[in-house]
């Protein structure tokens, strides 16, 4: 089993949708690391050698940012926004959407349940 950036990878996918799987690594630069190290994008993640496993992990490792250091990283981003009291840092505050969306209507998924009153309210 392909472990790579502290991610198990699927064994029955194709290597470049199972690198997909590690936080920070889309499919462009999956695309783009198959292709440093020479490997086939449509060989499956179980089919891989150990030395292929090794040259990935390689890779990865030295030119890219990813899982736990990625993620303190943008959370680092963000409370320094909301430290220097940007406006994108007073929307992450409130808990609002801060590139430009409507909120009088949609925002759901940042603004959390609706709270209202009227029909279909229950007590």
């Amino acid at each position: 089993m392909a472990h790579i950036s502290g991610v198990e990878l699927p064994r029955d996918k194709r290597i470049i949708i199972g690198l997909t799987y590690i936080y920070g690594i889309g499919h462009s630069v999956s695309r783009e690391i198959l292709s440093k190290v020479n490997i086939d994008e449509n060989k499956k993640v179980k089919d891989l050698s150990v030395e292929e496993e090794k040259l990935i992990r390689e890779a990865i490792q030295d030119e890219y940012i990813v899982e736990g250091e990625l993620r303190t990283q943008v959370a680092m981003d963000i409370k320094r926004l909301m430290e220097i009291g940007c406006y994108r840092g007073l929307r992450h505050k409130k808990s609002m959407p801060c590139r430009g969306q409507r909120t009088h209507t949609n925002a759901r998924t940042r603004r959390g349940r609706r709270k209202g009153s009227g029909a279909g309210k229950r007590k």
